[in-house]
């Protein structure tokens, strides 16, 4: 009995170091879970108070900066002014560097359709379209190399009236002999001269009288704003006229073809694509671009 007594007394005493033990742990546990979320509320406060000095030092550096920039936005206005036209005693006016960008940058702008109203590329480019539709090929020659043609060519006819405009106006401007607005009118006189020479009276005449205006009594004293549609129209009426004498010859081999196939029963055969062969052929053998391009540059009148 006393053996046993002493057994469960000894028990007792190890259930209790163990519980102690356990207790322990656990509060250890807790003061290191303790300790450790006091270090990272630390570490994020210091995270922050760096973030704040940062954001401080950038909005004073940027203040600084402004205030640094100001003096010279206004020496820079004080010194190149955005826009300013000078009148001399004689009358010449002078304008700014910043106004003749402007007067650059719009001229760019307006450059295509001065291209197409202006000068001999709208009857080319009609003229190079309709032949490629002639021949029955609807991509070659492909549409940049038509431009192209059609560019240079443009350029090789409107050469003199070109070299005219510039030795007339733009020169005698950009050398300071000239004012702005009679370099404008003696620019554009080369070219009205060009675009008349190459109206119909009977254009001339529709669009005058659409105007409201009374008959001219020299080419000098027609507007732009009567001679730019009337050259359209008559470039129109020229290019498809051209055209029509084009299409003549490749229409007869269709027509050949068309009824050779029918007689021989080949209806499900396309004519088109049989006289494509002898459309080229015929094409190169009467060296049709050297006439093609010598008629159209001769076509206009200078």
């Amino acid at each position: 009995m006393t053996a046993v007594a002493s057994t469960k007394g000894t028990a007792d005493r190890v259930q209790r170091l163990l519980g102690v033990a356990g207790l322990r742990a656990v509060a250890g546990l807790r003061a290191a879970a303790g300790l450790r979320a006091v270090a990272g509320l630390r570490a994020v406060a210091g995270l922050r108070a760096v973030a704040g000095l940062r954001a401080a030092a950038g909005l004073r550096a940027a203040a600084v900066l402004a205030l640094i920039a100001i003096p010279g936005a206004a020496t820079a206005q004080a010194t190149l002014p955005a826009l300013a036209i000078k009148s001399a005693a004689d009358g010449v006016q002078t304008y700014s560097l910043t106004f003749q960008v402007l007067i650059l940058m719009t001229v760019l702008t307006l450059l295509p359709a001065i291209l197409l109203a202006m000068t001999a590329f709208t009857r080319i480019i009609i003229v190079l379209s309709l032949l490629r539709q002639a021949l029955g090929m609807a991509t070659t020659p492909s549409n940049q190399i038509l431009l192209g043609l059609a560019l240079f060519l443009t350029f090789f006819v409107m050469s003199s009236t070109i070299d005219q405009a510039y030795a007339g106006g733009i020169k005698p401007y950009l050398d300071g002999q000239m004012a702005g607005e009679t370099a404008i009118d003696r620019t554009l006189q080369p070219l009205k001269k060009f675009m008349l020479a190459q109206t119909r009276e009977n254009d001339l005449q529709l669009f005058t009288k659409l105007s409201g205006r009374t008959q001219f009594t020299s080419p000098d004293e027609v507007p732009l704003s009567v001679v730019v549609p009337t050259f359209l129209t008559s470039e129109l009426k020229t290019a498809f006229q051209i055209g029509f004498m084009v299409f003549i010859p490749f229409l007869v081999i269709d027509l050949v073809v068309a009824s050779v196939l029918m007689s021989m029963g080949m209806m499900m055969l396309s004519p088109t694509l049989v006289s494509l062969p002898f459309k080229i052929m015929l094409f190169v053998v009467v060296d049709g671009w050297t006439l093609l391009i010598g008629t159209l540059a001769g076509s206009f009148h200078r």
